[in-house]
């Protein structure tokens, strides 16, 4: 009875070690953007004000992280309202037939201190292509608001549109084949 008491506490023991740990993204405290070169001489910055981002881990130094990504491409902004109009149109996101943006990441490395390579699978378009992204690790926090531990994360890196075929019918000089995201988000700890 004593051995099966030993090793039920060390089964309980290791579970609550292996825990997989849920981080849901705070909307009021994050970011999702972009931008474009026009005409070779001026970027155009964007974002998308719906949007979700979920993180699960078993590490608290996210080193096996998983992120899953989504926006609603209706909800873009650019600060002009007739751009954000025909950015919705078929000749741009056609947000009608391809209404969300997704990622799942497929890896993560250490690419140095807080520093990770997160790769994974966009779907923008319709069309789903690997990419590889730079994430930084801003450190864990306690939320004083809410009392629970908060994590922050900066996403950085660039894309080319053709690579998705997106608005195939402007070409480069008139809009940029790389398009620059940056991100920014705190995910408080579930």
């Amino acid at each position: 009875m004593k051995k099966f008491v030993l090793f039920f506490a060390a089964v309980i023991a290791l579970s609550a070690y292996t825990a997989v740990t849920n981080w849901t993204g705070d909307k009021a405290h994050s970011s999702v953007g972009f931008s474009i070169t026009h005409m070779g001489i001026n970027d155009i910055n964007g974002y998308f004000k719906e949007f979700s981002t979920t993180i699960t881990t078993n590490k608290e130094d996210f080193s096996d992280a998983v992120v899953e990504f989504s926006a609603d491409v209706a909800s873009i902004s650019t600060g002009i309202e007739a751009r954000d109009k025909h950015l919705v149109s078929p000749y741009f996101f056609n947000a009608e037939k391809f209404p969300k943006i997704t990622f799942k990441s497929t890896s993560i490395k250490a690419a140095g201190k807080d520093k990770f390579k997160l790769s994974g699978d966009l779907t923008f378009n319709g069309v789903t292509k690997p990419v590889s992204l730079d994430l930084w690790y801003r450190g864990t926090v306690e939320n004083p608001m809410s009392k629970k531990p908060t994590s922050g994360f900066q996403v950085t890196g660039s894309i080319k549109r053709s690579d998705f075929g997106f608005a195939s019918q402007f070409p480069a000089p008139m809009l940029s084949d790389e398009v620059k995201i940056k991100a920014d988000g705190e995910f408080a700890k579930q």
